[in-house]
């Protein structure tokens, strides 16, 4: 194995920026999302995810979102009601090939209509890739 112990041991959900105590509010849960991450996040965070009925703000959106699941600025911008100030959005959208693949420049377009700016995007295992939005200050 390559990868130093240390980073064995750090999570995925750590090397996204997530921390202990946060609240996740999650959007666009189906059953293709990838499990493992969502479990990840929950221990890194210490408690479970909460869904859109959720009613106060949340430090983080972990937002999951396909091709054909409306418009994605709309979407951003929603989701940024549930935002605290300047906290991330993590817009998890299916890698090329995959069903519901939603082109980067189609990603980018949104974002900046929305008032996001674009920090980074990864790959959160073998379906996802993962686009990390910065919020804008209000």
């Amino acid at each position: 194995m390559s990868a130093t112990a240390d980073h064995a041991e750090t999570s995925l959900a750590v090397r996204l920026g997530f921390q202990p105590g946060q609240v996740v509010q999650e959007l666009g849960y189906d059953d293709d999302v990838d499990q493992d991450l969502r479990e990840s996040i929950e221990e890194t965070i210490g408690q479970e995810l909460v869904d859109e009925d959720y009613d106060d703000v949340a430090d983080v959106v972990l937002l999951w979102f396909r091709d054909d699941d409306g418009d994605l600025t709309d979407t951003l911008v929603d989701a940024i009601s549930f935002l605290e100030e300047g906290g991330p959005i993590h817009l998890l959208t299916p890698k090329t090939g995959r069903d519901g693949y939603i082109e980067p420049s189609d990603i980018n377009d949104a974002a900046q209509t929305a008032g996001l700016s674009q920090a980074k995007s990864v790959s959160v295992g073998k379906d996802w890739n993962d686009t990390k939005l910065k919020s804008p200050k209000r």
